[in-house]
């Protein structure tokens, strides 16, 4: 676990009692799915509230008979229609969201039983964002020198913003409040774009590997900067430093070497500042055109990595010069699924005491208390 990102539980060895209302946010990349629990040795209702937390798992998409296994293993869809006071239902019914939930709703019906109330992805993205950043209070936080720095979110003060995020493509949607949104921007250069080349360029199996691998990599072997073209020097009167990049992937226009003369780990390094920058100037180039000063980041393709959240904030603050400030998300990857777990309507927004939702876990583990339906 690289700083104090979020690692998902593992439902085997998570103290789990009971487990109910699963969601999931079904990506082209990544299923991310959402769940609420009570927990062993603790006291479990509060008059009409329950006491557990929130857990989190992904799975990657192409292998979603990895996600059905665990679901029919574990029997979420049975435990998810009756327990601890909840009413019996004599359907299975989850809530989804993302395009995976109109793909593969067929699939989940015929292998499991299950019918996806199908949830807007937009609206789950944003209600997700929203409800994490009034909830947890050391969610968001900026990145600077190797550091987290924690934000702390003043309620009354939060919006508007924009929420930039990253998953297989890139959206950017200026919030305005709750339930109150528009998509006024993206890019199809995303995760999707990351792993896609970078599986075709190192043939590497899988995402978090390619990550693993950048950070070993070198972008200055392959990157054509500012110092290359002048000679080692700065280009003092447009603000470019000579370690600025003029152009990713530049000097292997000049250099006559093939793919296999490269190391696998510099093409990684140079594919992740390449598509991290571009992300952040684009972010702040939509926040400028709408007088946005709050810039949010989520979606799993920053997995908490230092290096990708570096080049994002470096990026932000340079074309902002400095006016501007990246802030990033803990729960960054499942902001649909926790949307479209809020869409049972179980957790109360605004807690009258702190007791409703509390810290995170080291797990990342949300403590919470839900309403129990009559």
């Amino acid at each position: 676990m690289e700083g104090d990102r979020i690692e998902e539980a593992t439902l085997a060895n998570s103290p789990v009692d009971e487990i109910s209302h699963l969601a999931l946010d079904i990506g082209g990349s990544l299923i991310k799915m959402v769940y609420f629990s009570t927990e062993k040795d603790k006291p479990q209702k509060d008059g009409r509230f329950l006491n557990g937390g929130l857990y989190f798992l992904k799975f990657e998409t192409s292998k979603i008979n990895e996600c059905l296994d665990f679901i029919s293993s574990k029997q979420l869809r049975c435990r998810g229609i009756q327990h601890c006071g909840f009413p019996a239902s004599d359907k299975n019914i989850i809530k989804a969201t993302g395009g995976g939930a109109f793909k593969f709703a067929d699939l989940f019906k015929e292998k499991l039983d299950i019918s996806l109330d199908k949830v807007e992805e937009m609206s789950s993205l944003v209600s997700g964002a929203n409800f994490l950043l009034k909830a947890v209070p050391s969610e968001a936080f900026t990145y600077v020198n190797g550091q987290r720095n924690y934000v702390k979110i003043d309620h009354n003060d939060l919006y508007p913003y924009l929420l930039v995020n990253i998953g297989s493509g890139v959206s950017m949607i200026k919030v305005d409040g709750d339930g109150k949104y528009e998509r006024v921007s993206g890019t199809s250069v995303g995760g999707g774009t990351f792993w896609g080349l970078g599986k075709l360029l190192t043939k590497c199996k899988s995402f978090d590997d390619l990550l693993e691998m950048s950070h070993q990599g070198n972008n200055r072997v392959i990157d054509m900067l500012v110092g290359d073209i002048y000679g080692g020097m700065d280009y003092l009167k447009i603000g470019l430093s000579s370690t600025a990049i003029a152009s990713s992937f530049g000097k292997a226009i000049s250099e006559n070497k093939e793919l296999e003369e490269y190391k696998p780990e510099d093409v990684a390094r140079s594919l992740l500042r390449m598509i991290s920058n571009n992300i952040g100037q684009i972010a702040y180039l939509n926040a400028l055109r709408f007088g946005l000063k709050k810039i949010f980041f989520g979606g799993f393709f920053i997995r908490g990595h230092a290096y990708t959240m570096d080049t994002i904030s470096v990026a932000v603050d340079f074309w902002s010069k400095g006016e501007a400030k990246a802030m990033f998300l803990r729960h960054e990857g499942f902001l649909g699924a926790v949307g479209a777990f809020m869409n049972y309507k179980l957790v109360e927004e605004f807690p009258n005491s702190n007791s409703l939702v509390g810290d995170l876990t080291d797990n990342g583990i949300i403590e919470c208390r839900v309403h129990v339906s009559s």
